[in-house]
């Protein structure tokens, strides 16, 4: 089911706003988006990461190559122009079902609807919650539109069960993310 962004967008923005603010420990005092320089505003997009495993995660650890494709159908805040956005990953990981919710550090470069990006340095690590992994991601945009911000990226996506990992292995999942950019 898809959820409207328009029946409780403001609400849901402000609760974003300030989730994202305990997380990165400051309250920003809410400034219309005319008196921030381009790129400037609070930014939230919401849309879909999948992951993909070659060869499957089994319960054995062994070298998988991960691909992992984000796309974000709507976006609001800021100056108004991004309006969309995505980014993908490829990298390997000496892996196996029992140690899926390490902790990392990456960087990931989104690209935006405008024809820019922006790179950021992010680390985060996954918990097993009610039949979901979800991994809370933060970091800092070192370059590109957004340079100096920070964000929080929120993927939720299935919890693999014991049975997959035993009968071929996962080879894949698909959750909804949202992203903030402050």
């Amino acid at each position: 089911m898809k959820r409207s962004s328009v029946t409780a967008g403001g609400k849901r923005l402000r609760a974003v706003a300030l989730a994202a603010a305990v997380v990165f420990g400051a309250v920003t005092p809410v400034v219309p988006a005319s008196a921030h320089p381009r790129g400037a505003g609070l930014l939230q997009c919401q849309g879909t990461e999948s992951v993909s495993y070659h060869p499957s995660v089994t319960l054995q650890a062994r070298p998988v190559r991960v691909t992992v494709d984000g796309r974000f159908g709507s976006c609001v805040g800021s100056d108004g122009a991004v309006r969309s956005g995505g980014y993908h990953e490829e990298f390997t990981l000496f892996t196996g079902c029992n140690n899926l919710l390490e902790g990392f550090r990456a960087r990931r470069t989104y690209v935006w609807n405008t024809g820019d990006s922006s790179t950021a340095d992010i680390s985060g690590s996954s918990t097993a919650v009610v039949g979901q992994v979800v991994t809370p991601v933060t970091g800092t945009v070192t370059h590109g539109r957004f340079h100096g911000r920070k964000l929080l990226q929120v993927i939720p996506l299935p919890q693999p069960s014991a049975l997959q990992c035993l009968a071929g292995g996962v080879t894949g999942a698909t959750g909804l993310t949202t992203l903030t950019i402050l």
